[in-house]
């Protein structure tokens, strides 16, 4: 398996508390099932991740799509010549990231400042 460089690894821890924060509070009552993750992202979070499938199948597309990449160093997608998402996936991830931005921020999580506003 390939090994991911820094940059991509806090990329997608970003990623993964970005759609957890999502799921948590948009599908409570969902059923949820552990989420498969890499290795070197999986010793990240203590305990298993439990997204619900539409989430889990999201966060799998994320992680795909930032594993194969081309740019390096990787702009902001709204910045990006390049996208990798479909305009759908687009839209969900951009769903995802202003509901979970506003949430993280009022609990504290300034150091996602950065990932909000850029």
């Amino acid at each position: 398996m390939e090994q991911f460089t820094k940059t991509q690894l806090k990329d997608l821890r970003v990623l993964t508390d970005f759609v957890r924060t999502y799921c948590n509070a948009r599908h409570a009552t969902t059923e949820r099932h552990s989420c498969e993750l890499p290795s070197q992202l999986a010793r990240h979070y203590r305990a298993d991740l439990k997204l619900c499938p539409e989430c889990a199948g999201l966060l799998a597309h994320g992680i795909s799509k930032r594993r194969t990449c081309p740019l390096e160093p990787k702009p902001a997608c709204k910045e990006c010549r390049i996208h990798c998402y479909g305009k759908e996936y687009r839209a969900k991830i951009r769903e995802v990231m202003a509901f979970s931005g506003r949430r993280l921020l009022l609990r504290g999580r300034l150091d996602y400042l950065w990932h909000y506003f850029f």
